[in-house]
């Protein structure tokens, strides 16, 4: 099931070329007061939204995708843990250039760790990127997202796969420079997901994804999945060593080699085999 959140918050399922307006089923979710819960809602209660889903789909208005504004298809993450050059030719990449690095300590992943992304810098595909810093670098990263759904603390590898409520297609947009990357992946909108969140039922083999993207229509990156240093699960496992994760938090997986900077006026096109395609664009610096 794929399924995204378009215009005033409304739920869709897609179908084709078109999605199904099943704002209907968000019904099923409960009831809150304050103060709400930290997670995402939607991902919490998927399976009886789900469920809901599949009895207003008959009866559902059918609207073309690309009428529509596609917001981030999680809509309350409660923390966006990024992988750093978790690709060994990224890693190459990166160790050979000082216009990535800027005289950082750049270390595997495996002694590097994990880091957090402002849940702030969250938007849709149809938000695009506000091009941060305009006297400053700004490269795009493409990666595969997981979705966390079902809180878990201390998740082996065996088990991993169990807690993904599904998956989804990320831009972790960047800065260049000589501060911590979590500061410099920051800014507002240099976290863009979507097209639309794909359910873990239809992505059997989260590690043999072909991926890429384009600048212009110009290749820039591609790769597959099968080239992380620490793969779905490895990174799943990680990240519950040292968090809670709860239902909604994203993991981006890393990217591969290829990255490089953009400008305002210019078109990224990022693709996830079985995921999905973003079609984003990048503005002038935001006032």
């Amino acid at each position: 099931m794929k399924l995204c959140r378009f215009n005033d918050d409304r739920l869709g399922l897609l179908e084709g070329d078109d999605v199904l307006d099943v704002t209907a089923a968000l019904e099923a979710l409960p009831a809150l007061r304050y103060p709400f819960p930290a997670h995402d809602q939607l991902i919490a209660n998927l399976a009886a939204v789900r469920q809901a889903v599949e009895r207003v789909s008959g009866s559902a208005k059918r609207i073309s995708v690309n009428s529509i504004t596609l917001l981030s298809p999680v809509a309350n993450p409660g923390k966006i843990i990024a992988a750093p050059v978790n690709y060994v030719k990224h890693l190459q990449e990166v160790l050979g250039d000082p216009s990535l690095h800027h005289n950082n300590q750049i270390n595997h992943i495996e002694r590097a760790g994990l880091f957090l992304k402002a849940t702030s810098s969250l938007v849709g595909m149809s938000h695009g990127v506000n091009y941060n810093q305009a006297e400053r670098r700004t490269d795009h990263e493409v990666e595969l997202v997981i979705v966390i759904g079902k809180t878990c603390k201390n998740v082996s590898r065996s088990d991993a796969l169990s807690y993904v409520a599904g998956y989804s297609v990320g831009l972790d947009m960047t800065i260049r420079g000589p501060e911590e990357r979590s500061f410099r992946k920051s800014p507002d909108t240099y976290t863009v997901l979507g097209p639309w969140l794909v359910t873990a039922d239809e992505v059997s083999a989260p590690g043999n994804l072909e991926m890429g993207l384009l600048v212009n229509g110009e290749t820039r990156q591609k790769t597959n999945t099968g080239q992380l240093i620490l793969g779905v699960e490895a990174l799943i496992e990680l990240a519950s060593k040292f968090y809670t994760l709860h239902p909604g938090d994203l993991i981006f997986t890393g990217t591969p080699e290829g990255v490089g900077p953009v400008q305002p006026g210019d078109r990224i096109h990022a693709f996830i085999e079985g995921v999905g395609q973003l079609e984003v664009e990048v503005r002038g610096e935001a006032v």
